[in-house]
């Protein structure tokens, strides 16, 4: 075990990308009220919720 390599990957190689968004303001209240209730960061919220969302889409 002590020979085993230590690998880092780079930023970005894990599957995720960092992007910018504009949110209403009452939107982030409401994601960070929703975060600190659960107990999760505001980035794994806003994950949760955008995974639900596009996996139950329906476009008319």
């Amino acid at each position: 075990m002590a020979n085993e390599p230590l690998i880092i990957r780079r930023r970005g190689e894990d599957g995720t990308k960092v992007i910018s968004v504009r949110l209403r303001e009452e939107t982030l209240n409401e994601l960070d009220r929703i975060a600190k209730e659960c107990n999760y960061s505001r980035n794994e919220i806003i994950n949760i919720i955008l995974d639900h969302g596009v996996k139950n889409v329906t476009i008319k």
